[in-house]
């Protein structure tokens, strides 16, 4: 009976050891970069992004927006925006499963540049350069852990008193990304 026990005591410790290895070698993400393609498609604004994953279900976040706009402000010869912006977010990953889930990121974000405008034969230019906080939420479909796409929606409070009384103060914006995981 001894001789017997030490085998399967050696076949079920072997047996743990495999299955927590395989465990511990699963590979999740530790980064994704992404592009909002669908602002650069309806406004020319250019949203490279870049997440640092701390866990499972948190990530850091940071973009740049090349050609950035406030909101969906429209532009025509007499109106320009020539404003780039930084933008660092938390993000947190819930509701869901390795498929996809939905999202929530508080951000803060700093736009500078300028927004160029005529009227009757005047040049009117806004200093673009301001802080703005806010809260954002979406969804993501994740592909074979690889890829990631979905949409998005945000919401930020300025905090320039020259945007805000050329624009507002609050700012909606929304996105569709799409993102590789490595």
């Amino acid at each position: 009976m001894n001789k017997l026990l030490l085998p399967v005591f050696a076949f079920f410790l072997l047996a743990t050891s495999v299955s927590a290895q395989s465990v511990m070698e699963k590979e999740y993400p530790t980064g994704e970069v992404k592009l909002n393609f669908l602002n650069t498609i309806l406004l020319g604004s250019v949203e490279l992004g870049y997440e640092h994953f701390i866990a499972d279900d948190q990530s850091i976040g940071v973009e740049l927006h090349i050609n950035d706009r406030f909101a969906y402000v429209g532009t025509n010869d007499n109106k320009s925006f020539s404003a780039t912006s930084v933008m660092a977010s938390y993000n947190f990953y819930f509701v869901g499963d390795e498929n996809g889930k939905l999202y929530l990121f508080p951000f803060a974000k700093y736009r500078f540049g300028d927004f160029t405008e005529v009227e009757n034969n005047n040049t009117n230019i806004v200093d673009m350069n301001s802080f703005l906080i806010g809260l954002g939420g979406g969804y993501k479909w994740i592909f074979n852990n690889k890829f990631a796409f979905g949409p998005y929606a945000s919401i930020a409070r300025g905090f320039s008193q020259e945007v805000n009384d050329r624009f507002t103060a609050v700012e909606f914006k929304a996105g569709f990304s799409v993102g590789f995981r490595f």
